[in-house]
């Protein structure tokens, strides 16, 4: 600073005053910010908030950006033009709950406490609702979060224990919970009540089922509408949330219940989609509630899913939090899956064919082909990632963890099956994973997936008297999975043994025998 006083003191003596002000002032600067260095002060980058949305059982091929045609996405395109697109992002299984656990622990399905979707009434007689429990063993993101002093917070469905159980949210980490706790009761939109964290909230005196068959007469819209639309009190709950937020960063699961069946949305939701698309009513023969126009109600489910993301990232950006927001959105599966009961539905009265659900990749829900665990995923990370930009990198929801806590400046705990993901979401550009990765799925006839590089190997029935035979497929030129290489690739199918062997621990709540051969 010495030297910087000398050069400026015969400009000072030759000034006049406006400079000689203004050169004071600079230097005047220079000193206080020097001051503040060399007492080792410097500022240092706030980390930053992390909202996590989970959409539930949303198709590949159901959002604008990822191909949808019919259904306008607009908030979820915008999300996707300021931020990156994920080409090849899976799931952590595919059906709900063993996907979210999947999600928070970091563990995939050879080492994931959950695997299946289970009921905890079946070894746990005290609950009446939820499923099987995660134990206090598990270490989740949120508890990491909340143990480096972010809030925490989830609304949606949660379906990884009953309130009172091991796996209570709130007990997992999170200082608020608001939403489903039972992925069951969750088939109904109108249900009889939500949790807020232990305290059950009445919602509908009239709760409608989830459950219902009308095989003769007039379908009507109304019979199938209760007082209160569980999405909507959620999603209020989360908008309180965000609009109460101070300076202490948060990280907020939003793990939304659209486009799950049953199929009831709102009428005036309803109404944006052309009567004309539906020349067939919708009677519950595929399971869950019947609809007069199912496919504008699946239709509207999406659209509504799109139209929270939208009210989101608004309050972020009112709350000047948008810039210092990480923003993930994902689904917990791909798109619901057949029934054998009428070829013309899938599931509730799902029309996959007639959306493009899967946008030509094979499977649906319950099912390892692409179409079943392969899902839409954006991210949104303002000065970290390039606007508009995409990568094809190899993902999965093991991931998140280590990704989050690299983008947060939080060490992560160690043995995680993820990698973390901030150096393609930065630059786009591929890495080599160090790690397989692994699918040991026991519902479904038992099945098992390992990707290796741009291969996946799989393998179907393993809890069936006959187990298919080895499949092989090259993902990057065959994405629907259509020229099975396994008589070609039989080196893959001795790495995905060995994988197998290393990467499997035994789970006696939900086995899957390992194949010999």
């Amino acid at each position: 600073m010495s030297e910087l006083l000398g050069f400026l003191r015969p400009i000072l003596n030759r000034s006049s005053d406006g400079v000689l002000i203004c050169l004071v002032s600079i230097y005047c600067s220079l000193l206080a910010f020097t001051s503040t260095l060399s007492a080792g002060e410097a500022v240092k980058p706030s980390p930053p908030n992390i909202v996590f949305i989970l959409a539930d059982d949303l198709g590949w091929g159901d959002v604008g950006c990822f191909g949808q045609k019919k259904i306008p996405t607009p908030h979820l395109d915008s999300l996707a033009r300021n931020g990156m697109r994920l080409t090849q992002h899976y799931s952590g299984a595919p059906v709900c709950a063993p996907s979210r656990c999947v999600l928070l622990s970091g563990k995939h399905l050879g080492h994931a406490e959950i695997r299946g979707n289970q009921q905890a009434k079946i070894r746990f007689p005290q609950f009446t609702e939820g499923q099987h429990p995660i134990t206090d063993s598990v270490f989740t993101l949120a508890e990491c979060f909340k143990q480096a002093g972010y809030r925490t917070a989830a609304f949606g469905k949660w379906g990884l224990g009953s309130v009172g159980s091991t796996g209570d949210p709130n007990r997992q980490g999170f200082d608020l919970f608001f939403g489903y706790n039972c992925q069951a009761v969750a088939h109904s939109y109108y249900p009889a009540h939500l949790w807020r964290n232990h305290e059950k909230i009445p919602l509908n005196t009239s709760p409608i089922p989830g459950h219902k068959k009308q095989p003769e007469g007039e379908i009507k819209v109304r019979d199938w509408l209760g007082e209160k639309y569980a999405p909507r009190e959620m999603l209020q709950a989360a908008e309180q949330f965000l609009k109460e937020q101070g300076d202490k960063p948060f990280f907020l699961y939003l793990p939304f219940i659209e486009p799950h069946v049953a199929m009831h949305p709102p009428e005036d939701s309803l109404q944006r989609f052309p009567a004309a698309w539906d020349d067939v009513p919708y009677r519950g023969q595929c399971g869950y509630l019947p609809h007069p126009r199912p496919r504008a109600a699946y239709a509207a489910m999406v659209s509504d899913l799109d139209s929270y993301v939208g009210r989101v990232v608004e309050i972020l950006k009112n709350k000047n939090l948008l810039n210092s927001t990480l923003i993930v959105f994902t689904s917990d599966n791909g798109a619901t899956h057949a029934h054998a009961s009428d070829n013309r539905f899938h599931v509730g009265g799902f029309d996959a064919a007639f959306f493009n659900s899967t946008a030509g990749l094979r499977g649906y829900k319950g099912s390892l082909y692409e179409g079943g665990i392969r899902v839409p995923t954006i991210v949104h990370w303002p000065g970290n990632i390039a606007a508009g930009s995409q990568t094809d990198q190899p993902s999965y929801f093991a991931d998140w963890y280590p990704t989050l806590c690299e983008a947060t400046g939080i060490k992560p705990p160690a043995e995680l099956d993820g990698e973390s993901l901030v150096p393609s979401l930065k630059t786009g550009e591929r890495f080599e994973r160090k790690r397989p990765m692994v699918w040991v799925f026991p519902e479904y006839g038992g099945q098992i997936a390992i990707r290796l590089g741009d291969f996946k190997v799989i393998k179907q029935g393993l809890k069936t008297k006959k187990p298919q035979a080895w499949e092989v497929y090259d993902i990057s030129r065959d994405p629907g999975e259509q020229n099975d290489l396994s008589n070609e690739r039989t080196d893959l199918i001795a790495r995905a043994k060995e994988v197998l062997q290393k990467e499997t621990i035994d789970n006696e709540v939900f086995p899957v025998p390992l194949p010999e051969h």
